[in-house]
């Protein structure tokens, strides 16, 4: 069972019955000859290191190799708990869990780089946040892995979540496309739900530069995760609120790489461009490498 597009994996969801997740978890034992049970637990997995990467960042000291983030999980999610959010409580311990992994990544910890390293705190701060506030169980978070994979590989097969490629835009972009789906099957939504939520929460970002500070995956990706974690849940609300996107996901998907091969190479990962080439920004590169 394969699909080379969202057109495609519509079609397979309609004609088999199924949600996106069950398609791609049949893809997956397909391409490698394996049982459901084998890449449930392979999944499993990764959602145990994203777990994890989350509660390290809340119960330890880290500092990032450039100095240049650290504690910053710590401080939104306390102020979540001792005082009234702005965000409300879900938006809140999205954005602390996703900040998180980049503290622990950007320390040389163990993350999930999904879709990429410096778009690793969207899917699991946006996952875990939902996860506590509805009492999802694991097995089921991880089964919405699927459906977030599965958008992680249209984007990837037909455009790109590099950076370098393409900008911001495709990584944290395809990151909260990809959590946003998996948020939209898990509260209930239809495939063509998932895809609508997936295409907003990627034309929310059109455009975003790449431009880390001193070329380092630190800032500002950090406050970049926790944008796409919104945003991510942005996209699933509206959507499950029946606002439809008019723009379908393929075509969404092949304007956002138009976009980002548009873009001058100062602005996707070189650091030459945008915040990085600020006068403190190009200060906080002489400080870190002197």
């Amino acid at each position: 069972m394969n699909f080379i597009d969202a057109k495609e994996l519509l079609k397979l969801c309609e004609s088999e019955k199924l949600k996106i997740s069950e398609v791609m978890m049949k893809r997956e034992t397909a391409l490698f000859q394996s049982t459901i049970q084998e890449v449930l637990e392979r999944m499993g997995h990764s959602y145990q290191i994203m777990k994890n990467s989350v509660k390290r960042a809340l119960n330890e000291d880290l500092s990032s190799i450039g100095g240049l983030i650290g504690g910053e999980s710590k401080k939104i999610y306390s102020r979540n708990q001792n005082a009234q959010s702005v965000c409300g409580k879900v938006v809140s311990d999205a954005i602390s869990y996703a900040v998180g992994v980049l503290e622990v990544s950007s320390s040389m910890g163990l993350i999930v780089a999904a879709p990429t390293a410096g778009s690793s705190g969207v899917i699991p701060g946006v996952f875990i946040a939902v996860q506590e506030a509805f009492e999802f169980s694991d097995e089921m978070m991880t089964q919405a892995l699927f459906n977030a994979g599965a958008i992680g590989y249209l984007i990837t097969r037909n455009a790109s979540v590099s950076g370098a490629e393409a900008g911001c835009q495709a990584e944290v972009g395809a990151a909260s496309a990809m959590a946003a789906s998996a948020v939209c099957e898990l509260m209930g939504g239809e495939p063509e739900a998932c895809l609508d939520a997936a295409s907003t929460a990627l034309t929310n970002v059109l455009g975003l530069v790449c431009d880390p500070i001193a070329g380092l995956v630190e800032a500002p990706c950090q406050k970049r995760n926790a944008m796409g974690a919104s945003n991510a849940l942005i996209s699933a609300e509206m959507t499950l609120c029946g606002v439809r996107h008019i723009i379908p996901f393929d075509e969404t998907v092949e304007a956002m790489y138009r976009v980002g091969k548009s873009m001058p190479s100062e602005l996707r990962e070189t650091a030459m461009g945008g915040i990085a080439a600020t006068p403190t920004g190009c200060q906080l590169c002489k400080t870190i490498f002197d």
